[in-house]
């Protein structure tokens, strides 16, 4: 099963970057594949940069695409079954860019706190006291 999901993802991954002349079929990753018990049905995990209107182009393109791929897996494995192509955007890579972009902030929040308490520290920011 792994290996036949593998054999998947590279005919669908080089074939989308070489052969597929959709113009909605833009910046997609193959991210992986999974294949039901049986065979029939293969779900592709894809990555689309852009916004939700080019991801939902681009899923449409693929599935418009759907039957070309399938033909390209045929004549790649010797199976009973082609699986039947389903595409979906896997929203992991958003997932990990936005928990990036936090923990990045709270970086810089935290490295702005250092400084300031360095600098009340050494009293720069001090402020003299007069006698009157």
């Amino acid at each position: 099963m792994l290996k036949a999901a593998e054999a998947i993802r590279e005919v669908v991954a080089n074939a989308i970057v070489t052969e597929v002349r959709d113009p909605r079929v833009r910046d997609v990753t193959v991210i992986g594949v999974e294949v039901s018990p049986d065979m029939r049905e293969a779900k592709v995990k894809v990555s689309v940069m852009g916004d939700e209107t080019q991801k939902n182009l681009s899923l449409r393109g693929l599935q418009n695409s759907a039957g070309f791929l399938q033909s390209k897996i045929a004549n790649r494995m010797d199976t009973r079954y082609t699986p039947k192509l389903r595409f979906e955007v896997d929203r992991g890579q958003e997932h990990a860019m936005t928990v990036s972009e936090i923990l990045a902030r709270i970086q810089q929040e935290k490295e702005g706190a250092m400084d300031d308490r360095d600098q009340n520290d050494s009293g720069e920011d001090a402020t003299p006291h007069s006698n009157d």
